[in-house]
């Protein structure tokens, strides 16, 4: 593929579907999914590393002449060409990351500690994200969603172990994943959004895909 492979074909997607209505776009991508939430030793919420495996027709195409010496085995260094158009583009995206605190979106930094390995069969990419600003759970409500917001991709958790919790989160808190929306839950919301004028917004300055993204959360009590 030309350009820069999926990605490139990722950002042509987006600039022709983003006009599109929710209920017309569909996905022609597939990613499996685990999340880290990451505390810092002061109890703050410092970041999230995001572990992806895409799906099998997207990686033939990915890995398309990466096997430069011909040894049927994909290296560091013949990944990292494709790791780093990957992580370029998505920068553009905001690594399709969507963190709030209190209901108002944070600003991230540029990925960290990145990589992508070719293992049993399967492409995944790893990457961390940092919040520019640390985040105290206990002061509010953090939500974390991960998601193409032009559903040219189709990002899901994966059904076991989907997330896990690294560093010392504090007691009163707990990690929360809410479910994923069912078909009834999804028509239900088309349905709504079929009722609304072309000038209507989410609540909070969400986009339309925040709507149909499942929410893993940081609940705190007294």
């Amino acid at each position: 593929m030309a350009g820069r492979r999926w990605w490139g074909l990722l950002s042509a997607g987006t600039l022709c579907c983003a006009a599109a209505a929710p209920a017309l776009a569909h996905p022609h991508v597939w990613v499996t999914m685990r999340t880290d939430i990451v505390f810092g030793g002061d109890g703050l919420i410092d970041g999230i590393n995001i572990d992806w495996t895409f799906d099998d027709a997207y990686a033939r195409v990915a890995l398309d002449g990466l096997d430069t010496n011909g040894d049927g085995v994909y290296s560091d260094d013949e990944l990292a060409p494709l790791t780093e158009n990957n992580l370029a583009v998505l920068k553009d995206y905001d690594y399709f990351t969507a963190a709030r605190f209190k209901g108002q979106k944070l600003a991230i930094a540029a990925a960290t500690d990145y990589g992508q390995i070719w293992s049993d069969d399967k492409l995944e990419l790893h990457f961390h994200v940092p919040l520019k600003t640390p985040v105290d759970p206990r002061q509010g409500q953090f939500v974390l969603k991960v998601y193409d917001p032009d559903f040219f991709v189709d990002i899901e958790y994966v059904r076991d172990e989907p997330y896990s919790i690294l560093g010392a989160m504090p007691a009163s808190c707990k990690p929360v994943l809410k479910p994923k929306p069912t078909d009834a839950d999804l028509d239900q919301t088309r349905k709504m959004l079929a009722t609304k004028g072309t000038d209507w917004k989410p609540e909070n300055n969400e986009d339309f895909g925040a709507m149909f993204a499942q929410a893993l959360l940081i609940a705190c009590g007294p």
